[in-house]
């Protein structure tokens, strides 16, 4: 199916009726997302996938809005580097430095066998060399959140950003539930465990799925080797620019312009704010956490509608399964080390 030629023509609206339509209409898939992960199955695999296939099965359906674009726009970029921004909160410095350096140590081999595993099976099965990258990345450091803050720096576009979110999305759930299937089979304590999902799973959801079962100190020790491998992001990001910097030399000015990721300053600056005013100096409640964390998700869960909506099912099946079965067979290789080195 062709969707391009479903799109409709666009309708003339002013700029601010298109910008506030089409930021509304992303929200509005994002809600509807949020109710089909209500439902049994997708309440496996969350809002922000559940809102990504909404999004794609529009496109095919009805072509891209063509009319609103600009509100779309809007959230598919600036939306999603506010909710990265908000990440930097999740981050506790001083937990990671002082109680997790020998868990960073682990988790520093673990992104770079991630991404390194994943463009070598990547070139093997002849996949896109891109995607493969981006699922490189968030299997190794956290997921969407790192796919989302990689892809600009990398140049990637936006429909191979939304392949390796859901993609991301989707195995990252099935393993946390395989997890905790295994988890009264295998020979581990809680500790051994949590750290085993810590410093193996891909989304710190699915570190708190899986290492729920483990109890209180099972989960404690799980969600600080995740926070090592979301506090390791900003050094892999400024590499990211050095490895491109380095590759546009010789390139057309245009072409080898790399902008420099500044929502990654204000993602340090909120970790740090977050480790050492807020709580230590400036009481704050655990509502207004628990209301950053969920606008963070709404935010994110619109984004990702944006960039959904620049999906094609039939590049989908043509350039994702070989990434996928890349990524797969990483993530199965991460779990059995990290098993061993627990």
């Amino acid at each position: 199916m062709n969707s391009s030629s479903l799109s409709p023509s666009p309708k003339k609206l002013s700029k601010s009726s298109a910008w506030i339509g089409g930021v509304a209409f992303t929200f509005f898939i994002a809600f509807l997302g949020y109710l089909l992960a209500k439902l049994p199955g997708f309440d496996h695999i969350g809002q922000l996938a559940s809102a990504i296939i909404i999004a794609v099965v529009f496109r095919q359906f009805f072509g891209y809005p063509e009319a609103i674009r600009p509100g779309i726009a809007f959230s598919s970029k600036r939306l999603l580097r506010t909710a990265i921004i908000l990440y930097g909160l999740k981050l506790n410095i001083d937990t990671v430095l002082s109680d997790g350096l020998g868990l960073l140590a682990r988790d520093v081999g673990v992104i770079i066998f991630a991404i390194f595993m994943t463009l070598w099976l990547a070139k093997m099965f002849k996949a896109d060399k891109n995607i493969s990258l981006l699922l490189g990345v968030g299997t190794g450091v956290c997921g969407a959140a790192a796919i989302a803050a990689v892809a600009p720096i990398v140049k990637a576009k936006d429909e191979d950003t939304a392949i390796g979110v859901g993609i991301i999305a989707l195995m990252g759930t099935v393993f946390a539930i395989g997890y905790t299937i295994l988890r009264p089979f295998l020979p581990i304590d809680a500790i051994q465990y949590g750290m085993w999902s810590g410093i193996s799973l891909h989304e710190v959801a699915h570190v708190a799925l899986a290492g729920a079962p483990a109890g209180e100190d099972g989960l404690a020790i799980a969600l600080l080797a995740k926070l090592g491998r979301v506090f390791l992001l900003v050094p892999l990001c400024f590499i990211f620019i050095a490895i491109m910097k380095r590759k546009s030399k010789g390139a057309d000015e245009a072409d080898s312009k790399i902008e420099f990721p500044w929502f990654l300053v204000g993602f340090i600056i909120l970790s740090v704010l977050g480790s050492y005013v807020f709580g230590p100096i400036i009481p704050v409640s655990d509502g207004v956490y628990d209301f950053i964390s969920v606008l963070t998700t709404w935010l994110l869960t619109a984004a990702m509608v944006g960039l959904g909506l620049n999906v094609s099912l039939r590049d989908l099946r043509a350039r994702a399964l070989r990434p996928l079965a890349a990524m797969t067979v990483t993530s199965i290789l991460l779990s059995v080390i990290a098993y061993f080195i627990v």
